[in-house]
């Protein structure tokens, strides 16, 4: 387990992680979710023991991060922002140096690095130097390396930050894989990424912890929770809709004669819309009820924080 006590980072007068606390439990992916500047990597730095809390502190797995650094730090992978590889070393190359640094020896380390280079697919690449290889690639050679060791937590800041849709997807299966016996921590700002990996989202901003949840229950507060869009062949009635028991308002939708119909917070009204539906006599060939947008709910929390 990972417990996180009242952490705070002050730069000079400036507070860049201000008062966070928070638990990890293994088989658990918490995303922390934040603009630039929100605090995110900070937080990770001094998880991971790279950077001093100014006060406060973090538990990983029985031993303080301050106190127990060296400890904490042989439990944890790694990949920071911007990647953690000798881009002049070949790919066996490199994971072979980590492998040594992280006390692998002989035929130990020999299988240990052939197995990673299986699992995240770089045989075809592995004799090639890094800094020849593809973001995608890259990407992978940082998670290899930050799994080497078989660590209980893995931290990830923005893994998929700059890959192209098909690069994404691969990196994201294999965070899901790894992520079965471990605490997996994922730090990013794409709100795609919390729905596509997250089971549990802190969100920051400013230093602050704004929110922790789930990401149904963020997506939840939506204003466009439960709404339901209608896809009509011909104008509606929007003024006998709006009228509707738990409707919130009427707004345009994005193709001709299609209407969007929001619905006040826990009221469900797709079954009064279609009992209105046939009692009208609408062709409306096509409806969409909406989970909610994240992205609408993370706006709408760090628009509050601002002074």
């Amino acid at each position: 387990m990972i417990e996180i006590t009242h952490l705070t980072k002050r730069f000079g007068n400036a507070i860049a992680v201000d008062d966070l606390s928070f638990r990890a439990v293994p088989g658990e992916v918490l995303g922390v979710l934040g603009p630039n500047g929100a605090g995110k990597s900070t937080t990770l730095r001094m998880l991971t023991g790279f950077m001093s809390p100014s006060s406060g502190t973090a538990i990983v797995c029985g031993f303080d991060i301050r106190r127990q650094t060296r400890l904490a730090q042989q439990l944890i992978g790694y990949v920071p922002e911007s990647g953690a590889c000798y881009n002049e070393m070949s790919v066996s190359g490199f994971l072979g140096f980590v492998a040594q640094v992280r006390g692998l020896r002989g035929r130990e380390k020999k299988l240990r690095v052939m197995a990673l280079l299986e699992q995240f697919e770089l045989m075809e690449v592995r004799g090639q130097t890094i800094d020849t290889l593809s973001k995608g690639f890259r990407r992978r050679i940082s998670l290899a390396q930050a799994i080497l060791h078989e660590p209980k937590i893995l931290i990830l800041d923005e893994p998929t930050d700059g890959l192209d849709p098909n690069q994404k997807y691969r990196v994201r299966e294999q965070i899901k894989d790894m992520a079965q016996n471990k605490i997996v921590i994922v730090s990013t700002h794409i709100m795609e990424e919390v729905t596509a990996l997250c089971g549990r989202v802190l969100v920051m901003n400013k230093g602050h912890l704004l929110a922790d949840s789930t990401p149904c229950e963020l997506e939840s507060r939506s204003r466009y929770h439960q709404a339901v869009t209608l896809y009509a062949a011909r104008p509606l009635d929007v003024m006998t809709l709006a009228m509707l028991p738990g409707v919130a308002g009427i707004e345009a939708g994005t193709e001709a004669y299609s209407v969007r119909v929001l619905a006040r917070p826990g009221a469900v009204i797709l079954p009064a819309i279609n009992t209105l539906i046939v009692k009208q006599g609408w062709d409306v060939p096509r409806q969409e009820v909406e989970r909610g947008s994240l992205g609408d709910v993370f706006r709408l929390l760090t628009r509050e924080q601002r002074p």
